[in-house]
């Protein structure tokens, strides 16, 4: 019996999911089934409902904030099924009338066509993983607005610090501030509240990160990336948390591109314009990279810290990371004499960096699987 393909469109959403069906060849029917709601009792029945002797079903729906339980449970299930970039799906020009049947109509005929790109989905520890790394994220966000609300709270009344902010010596300063109001001096003891509250909130994820790297799957290839100079824990385990097995990429190029960091163009004929990166991809990861490329500026040296998250890295490893060290350093100053702009020059080196965290990634793959 010849085997023919179904092509099955999910418009997913938190209670309920729209369902269309494009058949196999490009002028296969396409039709809208219905919506059915999102459990798994309700795609139990529909797989049976669609399942036919001699037929395979390729399943596809969009990333977003209902995760990936739909696709743990198909391809479970024994199923093909993709999560494809919301961002990456082509849309007709003008189109002005959105709704779920057409959404769901739409994905099953460009998945037929080939048009869509798979997302990487993560295992369940994984995940589980990148939620705690977010949520550290997350608290370092909050702390940055808390210390942001004091700073204007301050320069609003012209109580200004002439030091550095946030040192000891400028918590020291803030226990002196007074203030002529009772109410202005409870605002600003509340908000000091709210920054120590948010650092000791930063301290436990970061101590429970920790804990639980020693457990994980990738942990032999977290404690390696940590041989670059800039890429410390916090960096080290974002990376890997975000894009998983660097291994996964076919060569360092896919993953800068991957994570937004490759020039972006516009060329047409004889004409060829590029701008500024693409800033595509997960910005957890880029936002972290482009801090790490930071520490590019000074001269290549292996500092004490540096020195001790070398410790017992096989010598491999340690020789790439000195290899980038002494590259991307010259060329952090090599740029910066040429006076390219910094955030340009931060960048380029954060790019760079990419390529050796990948080449580091070849070094423990056979550890890190």
């Amino acid at each position: 019996m010849e085997k023919t393909i179904t092509f099955v469109g999910l418009d997913v959403h938190k209670a309920s999911i729209a369902v269309a069906l494009a058949e196999g060849g490009h002028r296969g029917e396409a039709r809208f089934v219905g919506e059915i709601a999102q459990t798994e009792t309700a795609l139990r029945k529909l797989v049976a409902k669609l399942k036919q002797p001699g037929q395979e079903l390729r399943f596809c729906y969009e990333a977003g904030p209902c995760g990936y339980g739909v696709h743990r449970y198909l391809t479970s299930a024994g199923h093909d099924c993709v999560v494809v970039a919301p961002s990456l799906i082509p849309r007709r020009a003008g189109e002005r009338v959105k709704t779920d049947r057409r959404d769901a109509l739409a994905l099953a005929k460009l998945h037929r066509a080939g048009e869509l790109t798979a997302v990487w989905v993560p295992e369940p520890a994984h995940e589980a993983m990148r939620d705690l790394v977010r949520a550290r994220a997350a608290a370092v966000g909050a702390l940055r607005r808390a210390r942001q609300q004091v700073s204007g709270f301050l320069l609003r009344h012209d109580r200004i610090y002439p030091g550095k902010a946030w040192s000891l010596a400028h918590r020291r300063w803030l226990t002196t501030v007074r203030f002529e109001h009772p109410a202005h001096q409870i605002v600003l003891q509340e908000s000091i509240h709210a920054i120590e509250d948010a650092e000791k909130r930063r301290d436990r994820l970061t101590q429970q990160i920790e804990n639980l790297i020693p457990d994980w799957s990738l942990a032999p290839l977290v404690r390696s990336l940590q041989a670059m100079r800039g890429v410390a824990l916090v960096v080290a385990v974002t990376l890997v948390a975000e894009v998983g097995d660097l291994t996964r990429f076919r060569s360092p190029r896919q993953l800068m591109a991957y994570l937004g960091l490759v020039p972006s163009e516009h060329s047409s004929g004889q004409t060829i314009r590029r701008g500024g990166i693409t800033k595509a991809g997960n910005s957890h990861a880029r936002r972290a990279m482009i801090e790490a490329a930071w520490s590019y500026r000074m001269q290549a040296r292996v500092s004490r810290k540096l020195l001790d998250r070398l410790e017992g890295l096989p010598q491999a490893v340690r020789d790439i990371a000195w290899r980038g060290q002494l590259r991307m350093c010259a060329r952090f100053r090599r740029l910066a004499m040429a006076r390219k702009p910094t955030p340009i020059v931060v960048a380029a080196i954060a790019r760079e960096m990419l390529g050796f965290a990948w080449a580091i990634a070849q070094e423990v793959r056979p550890t890190a699987a």
